[in-house]
């Protein structure tokens, strides 16, 4: 069978890329590369619950004239069934898709960790947070799969109207011919269902590597993963041989039973809009009483900082320069939009100082800032020691600001405790 004889190209919908650190060795470019060797209009990356590739996988495929489909494969947990998940295969449709999935993500990290290590996400969220995203069943690894194979009809029917009722006309009913214990009469029993139910069906190779020549280094890296050698007779086997970056022509050889399961894959693929604004930076903000202006806030902390400066300075001082190079890098900060960034930072300095905990004087092009001087982030004058600002922010040469900061080891913890309690756990990382 020819590509010539497909009415529509195949896209992988469900494959994991290096990024899924325990199943794959599809780096990013080998899978850009597969799929124009291949001539498929799109492709997606769907990491095992993670969407770690997204911005280097979405620059690659729209690089090469690729449709990037962002999503992630990941585990879902029912309340009555702890310590057993089930996959599902989530797809970004649009914008609002992505940031639904990714909220999913951060919650399954954050509060569902506790089933067998699993990163889970509950039934609950999913209801909360499933507008723009396209579901695929996992095959037999989904719930509705494992129900299909173990299952009785009313448990089946309960959780296909629960998929539907979440999903609606976004819901598609797996399909995978990868030679996988089930596979068979996971697929059989499928096409019943979806012929009884409505649901459309779709085809996958549930991908993990470029061609079967790797599949021994995948099986290498899975038993690294697994802590197990290669002939350990105990060991589970969970991929097959088939799983790798099949053609057009092979999937619809595969499905030649099955053509609509094809084309439907190429039909989610012109579904799924996402369009990411890359190379824009989100500052902090920094919380400003109302009716208060940050900028004016810097301007005049700034200001003040100077004057203590000053007054500290034995002798006759000219403010003059100090002052112009002051109005100077405030234009600068406040035109690229960082003084809330500064604030922040002047702020949790200050903190430690006032509790007691040691705080460099400061290192870095950061010291060339006589703002941060007057802040107090850096004990230099970069006037004094002849510091150039423009090392550390220049608008000819757009770049984040960023301090080194260093804090007493036996009490940097605090400054962290402190950051997270004043600004919101959920606006610190490290």
């Amino acid at each position: 069978m020819t590509d010539q004889a497909i009415n529509k190209p195949f896209v992988h919908l469900h494959l994991h890329s290096e990024y899924s650190l325990v199943d794959s060795v599809l780096r990013i470019g080998d899978i850009v590369k597969a799929t124009s060797d291949q001539n498929m209009p799109a492709v997606a990356v769907t990491d095992l619950s993670n969407v770690f590739a997204v911005v280097k996988f979405y620059k690659a495929a729209v690089a090469a004239g690729i449709k990037p489909i962002l999503g992630s494969d990941v585990w879902i947990e029912r309340p009555e069934q702890p310590g057993k998940p089930y996959r599902l295969v989530l797809l970004c449709q649009n914008e609002q898709g992505y940031r639904n999935l990714t909220h999913l993500l951060s919650e399954a990290f954050r509060h569902g960790q506790h089933l067998g290590g699993h990163a889970c996400i509950s039934k609950r969220e999913l209801a909360k947070h499933s507008d723009g995203l396209i579901a695929l069943s996992a095959a037999t690894r989904g719930e509705i799969g494992n129900a299909l194979l173990h299952g009785s009809e009313k448990q089946i029917e309960q959780l296909v109207d629960e998929y539907l009722e979440l999903f609606g006309d976004r819901f598609y009913l797996e399909l995978q011919r990868t030679g996988r214990l089930g596979d068979e009469e996971h697929v059989n029993k499928a096409m019943a269902l979806a012929l009884r139910r409505g649901i459309p069906l779709v085809a996958s190779n549930d991908v993990r590597f470029t061609s079967t020549e790797d599949y021994e280094i995948h099986d290498i890296r899975v038993c690294i993963q697994d802590s197990r050698v290669l002939n350990d007779p105990r060991r589970p086997k969970l991929y097959s041989q088939q799983q790798y970056f099949r053609s057009t022509s092979e999937m619809a050889e595969l499905f030649a039973d099955i053509p609509e399961a094809i084309e439907n894959s190429y039909h989610i693929a012109m579904r799924c809009n996402c369009h990411l604004t890359l190379g824009k930076n989100f500052m902090p903000e920094f919380p400003v009483k109302e009716g208060q202006d940050v900028n004016q806030v810097l301007i005049d902390d700034s200001n003040q900082g100077l004057s203590r400066i000053l007054q500290k300075i034995k002798g006759e001082v000219d403010r003059e320069p100090y002052q112009q190079r002051l109005d100077m890098e405030l234009d600068v900060i406040t035109g690229m939009g960082f003084p809330g960034y500064f604030l922040i930072v002047a702020d949790f300095i200050q903190w430690a100082k006032d509790h007691d905990i040691p705080v460099g004087p400061g290192r870095g092009s950061g010291a060339g800032s006589l703002v941060a001087y007057c802040l107090g982030i850096t004990e230099l004058d970069p006037i004094e020691h002849g510091l150039l600002f423009e090392r550390f922010l220049n608008p000819e040469r757009v770049s984040m600001p960023d301090f080194d900061i260093d804090f007493c080891m036996d009490k940097r913890d605090l400054v962290i405790e402190y950051v997270t309690q004043h600004y919101g756990s959920d606006k610190v990382s490290q």
